[in-house]
């Protein structure tokens, strides 16, 4: 097993061990990608859309929110291209029956030839020490440069094909590249076969009359088809945008790495309406504040990088990716899209409706273009989880499991431990307790020696942990313990809520992002 999988392995484990993700209806032996979130992960994911929300609805003033209905007029998808091109390019593998997506198996070829790189990388790192130059390094080394042209022509190649429709190249190719099926090893391949995502339903009290319905793929069109009512209502004047969190469902196929892709899974989006010919400007501005806000969380700046698509939908003019470092290597997190005037010139044609602005400034009216930024936010809880999970030695000889959560997203901010459980320290954890948890999750634990409810509060993520002990009784301080330094400092009762808010305040993260 790869250091990689091992991890990814400890990061699952870890997930269900603290209460964080379980797998869906596990007792009846689970249902395929379709995951909960337990009692700590709850609490993570609602930290995580508030942190966005804030970000994009509270900060900006020309930004407003909405919820739309997860069930639409199903006219919506055809106009919005879903019903005949919301496909994924499928090929089986004759000997051990299983199904795959045809451009995750080129697309994971290309990462092996990445993790090659990464491997000369890391070991050229070893043999030069500091006189190291990375960059040098990788655009001198024929090894490395093998890795990357092969890799290059591969996905260049995929693009083409699928660009093009060509299914039959995409065969080819994963035919050229030997691509093997990872269970039965073999090369037996069918025919690529597209294949839609969506999931339909049915809307009636009876099967005559009842209307053929989807469970909505994108949380995009909901926010679309209210232009004119939040523009008119809100009194909007472009650019200004409509943000938009909630669950979108999507038949995969190839569902896999733990909750990264899920058949049921939640969005937070903004579409942003513009005047046409400012587009560039408003992409570059958006591709800018997005990355910012993901660095504002400290995951690290090298576990950030952006992938400019070279296939293009035939709407965009302009697309990327915010790619992140998960342990399975760099994935997308966050899309950032210059969609035209394509979802609302369609939305028009099939209603018959103008969605349309009038410019005061233009004295003329016109279909606005639409910037996009979409993230997903069960990928972006595994993106802070899997990066925040550690294994650290100590200076004592002995180990720790760390869940350095940032402490503005942590479920809980702070357990409340009694030395004992006598004595009267209970009852003033107890008032320490009903006095915090006003202003911030906490947690009472009395279980166990201190040292192993410290360990516990580490593992689950927990940032700080407040001790009550005989000296409490004299003089009414308490020993605080911070997560991340294990440093421990002595502060008065009163004095909790002002230290804890200082290192959780919503305000001083965000304020980051103008500092980046």
């Amino acid at each position: 097993m790869s250091q990689q999988e091992d991890k990814f392995r400890k990061v699952i484990s870890h997930a269900k061990e603290y209460g964080y993700v379980f797998q869906s209806s596990e007792i009846y032996d689970g249902l395929s990608a379709v995951y909960d979130y337990g009692q700590n992960g709850v609490e993570l994911k609602n930290n995580i859309r508030e942190y966005w929300w804030k970000a994009m609805v509270q900060m900006h003033e020309n930004i407003v929110g909405i919820d739309a209905a997860i069930f639409m007029h199903p006219t919506t998808w055809k106009a919005s291209g879903h019903v005949d091109a919301f496909n994924d390019p499928l090929i089986d593998n004759k000997d051990s029956k299983k199904r795959y997506r045809a451009d995750v198996l080129i697309e994971d070829y290309a990462a092996k030839l990445e993790a090659k790189i990464e491997k000369e990388v890391t070991k050229a790192r070893k043999r030069f020490g500091d006189t190291f130059n990375k960059e040098q390094f990788i655009t001198t080394n024929p090894r490395v440069i093998g890795y990357r042209e092969k890799a290059d022509q591969a996905i260049q190649r995929l693009n083409r094909s699928l660009e093009a429709e060509d299914l039959a190249d995409v065969r080819a190719l994963i035919e050229e590249l030997e691509i093997a099926c990872p269970v039965s090893g073999s090369r037996n391949w069918t025919d690529v076969k597209q294949f839609n995502l969506m999931f339909g339903t049915k809307l009636g009290a009876s099967a005559d009359s009842a209307m053929d319905l989807y469970l909505r793929p994108e949380t995009a069109q909901g926010i679309f088809v209210n232009f004119l009512n939040v523009q008119k209502t809100g009194r909007m004047k472009i650019p200004f945008g409509i943000a938009q969190t909630g669950k979108a469902f999507r038949n995969e196929i190839v569902a896999r790495q733990f909750i990264f892709r899920m058949r049921e899974f939640e969005q937070m989006e903004m579409q942003f309406f513009i005047k046409p010919g400012t587009q560039k400007e408003w992409y570059d501005y958006w591709k800018a504040e997005r990355l910012k806000w993901h660095l504002s969380l400290g995951l690290g700046e090298s576990n950030y990088r952006f992938h400019d698509h070279e296939k293009l939908a035939h709407y965009a003019d302009a697309a990327c990716d915010i790619e992140f470092r998960f342990p399975f290597g760099f994935k997308e997190l966050e899309g950032i899209h210059s969609r035209t005037d394509f979802d609302l010139a369609q939305h028009e044609k099939y209603t018959g409706k103008k969605l349309q602005y009038f410019d005061p400034e233009e004295g003329k009216s016109y279909v606005p273009y639409v910037l996009e930024t979409s993230i997903g936010l069960d990928r972006t809880f595994l993106a802070v989880f899997s990066n925040a999970l550690q294994e650290e030695e100590l200076d004592n000889g002995t180990s720790r499991v760390v869940l350095r959560l940032p402490s503005v997203l942590a479920p809980t901010k702070a357990a409340i431990l009694p030395l004992v459980k006598k004595d009267g320290l209970p009852e003033i954890a107890h008032r320490i307790v009903e006095d915090l948890k006003w202003d911030f999750n906490v947690q009472y634990d009395e279980k166990d020696a201190v040292g192993r409810r410290y360990r516990r509060q580490d593992a689950a993520g927990t940032p700080f942990c407040i001790t009550v002990d005989h000296d409490t009784l004299e003089d009414q301080t308490v020993t605080i313990r911070h997560r991340d330094s294990m440093e421990q400092q002595r502060v008065p009762i009163p004095a909790l809520k002002d230290l804890i808010r200082e290192q959780i305040d919503i305000k001083a993260w965000l304020s980051k992002m103008r500092s980046v």
